[in-house]
């Protein structure tokens, strides 16, 4: 299966990342993709950017490095009422927008909680994708979330980090292949994301292929095939 997009990635801006937005750039070219979505961490993560980085995306040719650039955010889930970490003026001007569960800006809860968040998240207009709902440590009702992403029309992300063995995430094979199975019940799309925070893991998927593979996941599911595909469910461009 081949895939042109990466829907996950973390420049110097987000303060624990390593490249700057003309290296990952020119990583995702090289890996063969055709576009790269750009995700930098929203204010709330020790060390990342201020808002007012978000609002300048206008200085930024989407095409200036022979890939298309998807210049967005990756915000933080603050509560169990899907509040997310960014005001309407940087949701505005987003190509992308992911909302994740980060535990230093969150209180984890019970599983009814942590999956209502994420389901009020996905009420959002602007929220587009839920990044790494498989960590472990936040326990969630796997098939409530689906169905939240069903009725959202929202996208449910693989991410490959997720998997990275010397992570802090815990729980990953085994969650990924229950929502996997409830994401083909449901037909519920889903988003490859690497989560890369240094250059060479752009675009590399090697880790979550293995666990689509071994449950045989339908290609028509996974939006990274086509940069068409994925913009029909981003806000921006549906």
């Amino acid at each position: 299966m081949k895939y042109v997009v990466d829907t996950h990635s973390h420049t110097i801006a987000s303060g624990h990342a390593y490249n700057t937005l003309s290296e990952m750039a020119a990583a995702g070219k090289a890996a063969g993709l055709q576009a790269l979505a750009v995700t930098d961490h929203a204010p709330g993560i020790p060390g990342t950017c201020e808002e007012i980085y978000f609002w300048n995306f206008k200085a930024i040719d989407r095409n200036a490095y022979g890939i298309e650039l998807l210049m967005g955010c990756e915000t933080n889930i603050l509560d169990y009422n899907g509040t997310i970490s960014l005001s309407k003026r940087g949701l505005e001007r987003l190509d992308i927008c992911l909302a994740s569960i980060h535990d230093l800006c969150y209180t984890v809860g019970s599983k009814a909680e942590n999956t209502r968040a994420y389901c009020k998240a996905m009420e959002n207009p602007y929220v587009d994708i839920i990044g790494h709902p498989d960590d472990g440590r936040i326990p969630v009702d796997y098939e409530e979330l689906v169905r939240c992403a069903r009725d959202t029309s929202k996208l449910l992300e693989l991410n490959d980090s997720s998997l990275h063995p010397l992570g802090s995430r815990k729980g990953g094979h085994e969650n990924m292949k229950t929502m996997l199975a409830l994401c083909e019940r449901y037909g519920v799309s889903v988003s490859l994301g690497s989560d890369a925070h240094f250059f060479d893991q752009v675009g590399r998927f090697t880790r979550v292929q293995e666990i689509i593979d071994a449950v045989h996941f339908p290609e028509e599911l996974i939006v990274n095939t086509s940069v068409e595909k994925l913009k029909k469910h981003l806000h921006k461009f549906s």
